[in-house]
């Protein structure tokens, strides 16, 4: 007799290609998620005071300013490009929010001005980048030593004090939930969306997967790179929103590296250094990685300078990991 080969179900082969698809499309997320759930076991298992609510709140909404200016981050690498000059911004919309909220203007307007003013900082620096050719890299260097400076040089490095109750939305909760972990679940939903489902979205992989077959395409990529320029500027601004209300003060200084984590958060997320491809939702689960990893160091009594340490060693290992697919594609 002639051994005949078992015999697949069809649902069988359709479960291992949405598999095999899933992982195609979404392998760094599920890994860094993966890696979140992990560690909460294993923590929790050595220390189950880690999984507490206030533990939990920390970990889910106090670095939701950071997901939140990842995300517009995200955008800009996907597009090709990087700005290393976020982390100043944020630090200057911080001071001009609070000062207008101490002025006595309308808490609205002292929440909108943030969002207008990033839009319209990095829709320049987007038209310096996308008319004048000059790489993100150097446009953004200039702009993060005119914001640090310019924030020192203006206030002296005072703190801002005596903020209206009203203006502290990030210690609000709604629902039950903190205000800061409803926002950035909202809008990673949103702009994952976007980025997936509208020609927008979708032009922004093209351009920084071939920027050139884009423009054969017909994609405006000047237009283009101006207007993912001005939305990062308005996620940045939102992020500050969350950041300048999460305490009492605001200290009229630049969060020490904060663009770099928000950077590092888009590229262990997924998004390719070299652009094209990844997504916001990884941007924001690694956000989420990094406060876990911070957390479970202080549970397990690990000193928290580990936790660059260990970032670093996933910077090297995603960027290894993404020339390696490319290389296979290739």
């Amino acid at each position: 007799m002639v051994d005949l080969p078992p015999v697949r179900s069809r649902t069988g082969l359709q479960r291992q290609g949405f598999i095999r698809r899933l992982f195609s499309e979404y392998g760094q997320e599920i890994i860094v998620l993966s890696a979140i759930l992990v560690l909460f076991v294993v923590v929790t298992l050595i220390n189950p005071r880690f999984i507490s609510a206030n533990n939990l709140t920390t970990i889910f909404s106090g670095n939701a300013y950071i997901a939140v200016a990842a995300i517009g981050m995200a955008m800009i690498i996907v597009t090709g490009h990087i700005d290393v000059s976020v982390g100043a911004l944020i630090g200057v919309l911080a001071t001009i929010s609070g000062t207008l909220a101490v002025a006595g203007y309308p808490i609205w307007f002292a929440w909108l001005a943030p969002v207008v003013v990033g839009m319209a900082i990095n829709a320049v620096i987007g038209i310096l980048v996308a008319y004048a050719r000059i790489p993100s890299i150097v446009v953004t260097l200039g702009a993060l030593s005119i914001l640090r400076g310019g924030l020192i040089s203006v206030t002296g490095g005072t703190w801002i004090t005596d903020l209206p109750p009203d203006f502290l939305i990030a210690q609000k909760r709604l629902l039950g939930f903190p205000v800061p972990l409803l926002v950035m679940v909202a809008l990673t939903v949103l702009a994952a969306l976007w980025m997936r489902y509208t020609a927008f979205g979708r032009s922004l992989y093209a351009i920084g997967g071939n920027a050139e077959a884009a423009l054969a395409t017909g994609i405006p990529i000047a237009r283009r790179t101006v207007a993912v320029f001005a939305i990062h500027g308005a996620f940045a601004g939102l992020a500050t929103i969350l950041f300048a209300t999460q305490l009492q003060v605001i200290q009229s200084t630049v969060p020490p590296n904060l663009e770099l984590t928000v950077i590092t958060a888009a590229v262990i997320g997924g998004v390719s250094i070299l652009g094209g491809t990844g997504t916001v939702i990884g941007s924001t689960l690694a956000t989420i990685l990094f406060a876990t990893i911070g957390s479970a160091l202080i549970f397990v009594n690990v000193s928290a300078y580990w936790l660059r340490a260990v970032i670093g060693l996933l910077i090297l290992a995603t960027v290894l990991a993404d020339m390696l697919r490319r290389r296979g594609r290739g």
